[in-house]
């Protein structure tokens, strides 16, 4: 696996490893209609560059597959961390979220972890700092917003 810099050639295929991704590995914790308002496979592809190109992105290959992606802000916040339905439990999260916050000069990271996420991160060291309910296109969902201290 090769862990590289986003390129704005990506964009499309993020989205849609996005949408797959949350559809297959969240299904367990979140109901169909909440599973479509989160991810109807419909983002605004020039705000997700936008933004992937403001935040330190990285895109993991397994030769000419994309199979995962994350990125974070400036802050420590990370925004995006999803991988393929097919390549989960590989380290493939471990590994961008690893190259992350190895990268970042922040004095914290956070994330609003999924419910399916949420043990992922419990196992890096993160901490829950509260339940949030956000509305997705109407739809309420729970995450959570989670911290810890980078070890530099």
């Amino acid at each position: 696996m090769l862990i590289r810099s986003y390129e704005p050639a990506d964009c499309e295929t993020l989205a849609e490893l996005f949408r797959r991704s949350v559809h297959a590995v969240c299904a367990g914790d979140y109901t169909p209609k909440q599973l479509d308002a989160w991810a109807l496979g419909r983002v605004d592809l020039a705000a997700w560059n936008r933004s992937f190109l403001e935040h330190h992105t990285l895109v993991a290959v397994e030769g000419d597959i994309v199979v995962g992606f994350g990125d974070m802000d400036r802050t420590g916040y990370l925004d995006r961390l999803f991988v393929h339905p097919v390549f989960q439990r590989r380290g493939i999260a471990t590994a961008i979220c690893d190259s992350l916050e190895n990268a970042s000069a922040a004095d914290r990271f956070t994330v609003h972890a999924s419910i399916t996420a949420k043990p992922f991160f419990e196992g890096r060291g993160y901490r829950t700092v509260k339940a949030r309910t956000v509305l997705r296109n109407g739809v309420p969902l729970t995450n959570y917003l989670m911290e810890k201290a980078p070890i530099h």
